[in-house]
């Protein structure tokens, strides 16, 4: 059985209180100091990263990312001002990390390819794009993922490492786009008649940019067909407008003018 000394006990008490107590409070003194350089730390690179026009989105969470790796350490600090074994500490905390790490693999992943997205800016809220497979206007890139609105009003949700993964074409990026139109029109047509009428429709038509020139030529003697490229250049947002509103001028005229538009057809010869 311990023999407990109670006198040298009380007669220790004073040196004991104050040695702990000068570490409690030295410990109390770095925890408040650096939970304040943390935040002043933070706050600096954040209004840096703003500054140079950085994403809000990536601002406010390098900055949380930030605050906590520094309050860790400072955590660290006052346990080891109060005599506590850090080492051991620290070692569990970074297996604990790496374990974290090699579970949301995936995440992180998401996670570079979503901070690469907002830095770089390939695509940006309403665009219409073809990326991950899928096309459809942008709603939001996110961090993790990016939601994509279809022309059928679908929402899509497409993890960033998809994104990155593969082509983007982004159709909203240049202001002006090119149409591209094969017309075909019958041997026994009128050439000439043919492409004068096609040069009047894209005259007339006033989402039809003046520059560049609309290139109409003759592309193909094909089967059925003398194949027209019909290449008018228009602003990004009246594309298929245009483009289906030509195809339908060019249909309607040629029906006025007599000009036939060949279609697929088989003659069948019956031999007796």
């Amino acid at each position: 059985m311990m023999d407990f000394n109670l006198d040298k006990i009380v007669e220790d008490a004073p040196d004991l209180a104050v040695t702990y107590g000068v570490q409690i409070v030295t410990a109390i003194i770095i925890f408040l100091i650096g939970k304040w350089l943390a935040k002043k730390i933070s706050a600096v690179i954040v209004g840096g990263m703003e500054k140079n026009n950085v994403d809000k989105t990536i601002c406010k969470f390098v900055g949380s990312i930030i605050t906590t790796v520094l309050y860790a350490l400072v955590i660290i600090s006052a346990l080891g001002q109060l005599g506590i074994e850090t080492a051991s500490f620290v070692a569990i905390v970074g297996a604990a990390g790496l374990a974290v790490g090699f579970a949301l693999q995936g995440s992180l992943s998401n996670f570079a390819s979503g901070v690469l997205l907002i830095l770089f800016r390939p695509i940006r809220a309403g665009d219409f794009v073809e990326a991950g497979g899928e096309a459809g206007v942008i709603s939001e890139v996110g961090i993790f993922a990016t939601v994509m609105k279809t022309g059928d009003n679908k929402i899509i949700i497409i993890p960033n490492s998809k994104i990155m993964g593969g082509n983007i074409t982004n159709y909203s990026m240049e202001p002006t786009r090119r149409i591209d139109m094969i017309v075909g029109i019958g041997y026994d047509a009128d050439l000439l008649k043919a492409k004068q009428l096609i040069e009047d429709i894209m005259a007339k038509e006033e989402r039809v940019l003046a520059e560049p020139q609309v290139t109409i030529g003759v592309a193909e003697l094909a089967d059925s067909s003398v194949n027209f490229v019909v290449r008018p250049w228009v602003n990004s947002a009246d594309y298929w407008p245009t483009k289906f509103a030509l195809l339908e001028t060019i249909k309607l005229r040629f029906d006025e003018e007599g000009i036939t538009i060949p279609f697929p057809q088989m003659d069948i010869h019956i031999q007796q």
